[in-house]
C-alpha cells in the first residue's frame, strides 16, 4: 500500500474559491477608487439624481391608458336633498305610537342646514347632551389636552401629597397594549415616586391626597338619588377606575379616598413604607413624579362613543376651570354655554345643567344638536365629536341597533344614544344609497316605559329609512 504524505494536488474548485473571493474584494476596492478618484479629477460623470428615460423599442405600439372606473360614487356633501323624499322616507317610523306622543325629528346637511323637520322644537336630550359637552370640551381645552396626576413634597420632609388633576381615566393598573385610549395609572406613577424617594434615601412618608381642583357637590342636585351608586360616581378630580370599586364595579361614595388608599399599597409594594393612613392635604411643594392623560380628543371620543356618564362630567368641569366660571356643576355647565355660543351653536329654549344628560331638566333643540354636528364636522380640532360617534350595528352603544330595521341602515348610520327611561334618543350621521350625507336628530322624550322596545325599534327604522332613501 503506497499512504500519500505532506502533499494535496492543487487545481480543484474548492482550492481556487478563496482565491477567487480575495481578486474579487481587491477589483471591487479598485474599482470604488477608480470612481472616486475620477470624480476627484473632474474626469468622472455623477450619477443621475433620477432615473433616466428610456425610449420604448422601435415598433412597440401601446394602447392608451384609460381612465379608471370609479368603485363607489362620491360621498354628495354639497347636494341639497329632496324633503319630500325624506318625509316619504321617515314617515312610517314616525308614525309608530310606541314612540309617545313627543317626538322631535329633523333632518340636516353637513354644513348646518336644516332640510326637513317635523315642527317640534325640543326636548329632554338624555346623553345626546354629551355631543355639546364634548364639542365645547375639544374646542375650549384642545384636542391634545392632557391632564396631570402628580406626587409633590408635603410640607413635613416625610410627607407627599398625591394630587388629583382630574384625569377621568385614571386607572389603578396599566393598560393592555391594545386597549384604547391608553390610561395613565397608579402603579406606575408609584413606582416612578419610590423610585425618586429611595434614590433620595427616603425610605417613609406621611401620604397626603388633594383633590380640591373641583369645587362642589360631587352628585348633582339635578339628578335622581338612583343615579349614585348605578350610573355614576360623585364627580372628584382624584379617582381611579372611574370611582368604581375594582372587584365589584360599584361607585364607591369616597373614591378620592379610595385611590389614595390604593397608592399607598402600591407604594408599600414598592419599597417605601407610608405612615397612618391618608388623609387630605394640599401642597405648593415640588413634583416629585407625574403620569399624564390620553388627550381630549380621545377622552371626547370615548366618552360618546361608549356614553360614560362619569368622563362627561368630568370635562364638563374643566371647561367651567378654562372658561373661568367655576369648578362645580353650575361653573362647568355655565362654561359649556359661553363656548357652544362662541362656536355659533343656537341655544335659544336650551337648558343644561350637567355635562352627562343625566338630569331630566336639560333641554336640546333639534337645531342645536344639528348645529353641534354641523360644527365638529366642519373643523379638524373638533371633528373627534363625529370620529367617536359608534356605527349602528357595528361598535359603542349602538352595537345592538338596527338589526331587525332596514339592513341598508348597518354601516350607513353612525349615532349617538340618548336612553333616560322614558326618553330615548339618537342623534348622528346617516349616508343614504345615492352618496349623500345627512345629520339627523330624532329624539321622543314621553315614552311609556312599557313601550321602550317598541319606541327604539322605530327610532331605528327611521334612521336606516334615511339609509335605504334615494334623497339626494
Amino acid at each position: 500500500m503506497t499512504r500519500t504524505t505532506g502533499h494535496r494536488r492543487l487545481g480543484g474548485p474548492s482550492a481556487w474559491l478563496p482565491v477567487a473571493l480575495v481578486l474579487a474584494v481587491l477589483a471591487t476596492a479598485f474599482i470604488g477608487f477608480e470612481i472616486d478618484l475620477g470624480k476627484r479629477l473632474g474626469i468622472a460623470e455623477e450619477a443621475p439624481a433620477e432615473p433616466q428615460e428610456v425610449p420604448a423599442p422601435e415598433g412597440l405600439d401601446l394602447p392608451e391608458l384609460a381612465a379608471p372606473v370609479p368603485v363607489a360614487a362620491p360621498a354628495a356633501t354639497d347636494s341639497p336633498i329632496s324633503r319630500d323624499a325624506v318625509r316619504r322616507a321617515v314617515q312610517a317610523a314616525l308614525a309608530n305610537e310606541d314612540l309617545g306622543p313627543h317626538v322631535i325629528a329633523a333632518v340636516g346637511a353637513p354644513d348646518g342646514t336644516l332640510w326637513w323637520d317635523n315642527g317640534t322644537a325640543s326636548g329632554t336630550p338624555a346623553s345626546l347632551m354629551k355631543l355639546a359637552t364634548g364639542l365645547a370640551a375639544l374646542e375650549s381645552l384642545g384636542p391634545d389636552h392632557t391632564f396631570r396626576t402628580s406626587v409633590r413634597r408635603g410640607e413635613r420632609a416625610d410627607t407627599i401629597v398625591l394630587v388629583g388633576g382630574g384625569d377621568p381615566f385614571l386607572a389603578t393598573e396599566p393598560s393592555e397594549a391594545s386597549a384604547w385610549p391608553q390610561r395613565a395609572d397608579l402603579t406606575t406613577l408609584a413606582a416612578e415616586t419610590a423610585a425618586a424617594l429611595l434614590n433620595a434615601g427616603t425610605t417613609r412618608v406621611r401620604l397626603r391626597f388633594d383633590d380640591t381642583l373641583f369645587d362642589g357637590p360631587g352628585l348633582s342636585p339635578e339628578w335622581e338619588p338612583g343615579y349614585f351608586p348605578s350610573e355614576v360616581a360623585p364627580i372628584t378630580s382624584l379617582w381611579a377606575d372611574e370611582g368604581k370599586d375594582k372587584e365589584s364595579q360599584v361607585h364607591i361614595a369616597e373614591p378620592a379616598q379610595a385611590a389614595a388608599r390604593t397608592f399607598a399599597g402600591l407604594l408599600r409594594d414598592a419599597g417605601v413604607k407610608v405612615k397612618g393612613k391618608p388623609r387630605t392635604g394640599t401642597t405648593d411643594g415640588a413634583e416629585i413624579a407625574g403620569v399624564d392623560s390620553a388627550p381630549v380628543q380621545q377622552i371626547a371620543e370615548h366618552v360618546i362613543a361608549v356614553s360614560d356618564n362619569n368622563g362627561a362630567e368630568v370635562l364638563a368641569r374643566h371647561v367651567g376651570i378654562a372658561e373661568g366660571t367655576g369648578a362645580d356643576f353650575g361653573g362647568g355647565t355655565q362654561g359649556v354655554r359661553e363656548v357652544l355660543k362662541r362656536l355659533g351653536i343656537p341655544l335659544k329654549g336650551t337648558t343644561i345643567l350637567d355635562g352627562s344628560g343625566l338630569s331630566r331638566h336639560n333641554v336640546l333643540t333639534a337645531r342645536s344638536l344639528l348645529a353641534v354636528l354641523a360644527t365638529a364636522a366642519e373643523q379638524d380640532h373638533l371633528r373627534g365629536i363625529v370620529e367617536g360617534l359608534p356605527v349602528a350595528g357595528f361598535s359603542g352603544s349602538a352595537t345592538y341597533r338596527l338589526a331587525s330595521s332596514n339592513p341598508e341602515g348597518l354601516g350607513r348610520v353612525r349615532a349617538k344614544t340618548g336612553t333616560l327611561t322614558g326618553v330615548h334618543g339618537f342623534a348622528g350621521t346617516v349616508l343614504d344609497v345615492d352618496g349623500t350625507l345627512m345629520t339627523f336628530v330624532i329624539l321622543a322624550d314621553k315614552v311609556d316605559p312599557m313601550k321602550a322596545l317598541g319606541a327604539r325599534k322605530a327610532i331605528d327604522d327611521f334612521t336606516a329609512d334615511l339609509a335605504a332613501c334615494h334623497c339626494g
